[in-house]
């Protein structure tokens, strides 16, 4: 598995380096020992799936306040999405700056995410679906988020003829200033 840095502190594309024959290929995804190696967590709560019916759905920005921050290791396992990240924490130096990385069942790339950086979502094909693993359990009242399109966070999402986001989604603020 490669391990590529963003902009972003503890934020990391990972590609599997697959070997491949007549057959097709093999890959690994995940391994504790590498992750643990570069001190990126190995223990996970709970594993979720998001499948998307229509292409241009968008879900974001959500995150877990202390002291239930979640690690998130996402992966796109049906269709393409652009899988984006915000600094959503206020004291760091990178607030607000963010990192999109185009997530499809063919590159299979998955992000890791560190406890407080928002993340979010946009679908380019009908039937999209992103496998999630957690290092924390959910927990409704810990639950935040950011609006998708809070100008002081500028996200570039493709333009789409016709988004879905959920009303809940809609309604939430912009990050503090």
């Amino acid at each position: 598995m490669l391990f590529l840095p963003t902009e972003l502190p503890g934020v990391f594309v990972i590609e599997p380096e697959p070997t491949g024959d007549d057959r097709g290929l093999f890959a690994r995804t995940y391994c504790a020992e590498e992750f643990a190696r570069r001190g990126l967590c190995t223990q996970w709560a709970q594993c979720n799936v998001s499948f998307n019916t229509r292409a241009g759905t968008l879900r974001g920005m959500h995150w877990q306040a202390a002291p239930h921050e979640e690690v998130k290791l996402v992966r796109c396992t049906a269709g393409a999405a652009l899988d984006v990240v915000a600094d959503a924490r206020p004291d760091s130096p990178t607030y607000r700056k963010w990192v999109a990385v185009e997530l499809t069942a063919a590159n299979r790339r998955a992000v890791y995410i560190p406890g407080g950086y928002a993340h979010g979502f946009q679908t380019f094909a009908d039937g999209t679906e992103l496998f999630y693993q957690m290092s924390a359990f959910y927990v409704p009242g810990a639950a935040r988020g950011a609006r998708w399109d809070d100008p002081a966070l500028g996200i570039a999402w493709p333009p789409c003829d016709r988004r879905v986001i959920a009303p809940r989604d809609l309604s939430f603020p912009d990050l503090p200033t």
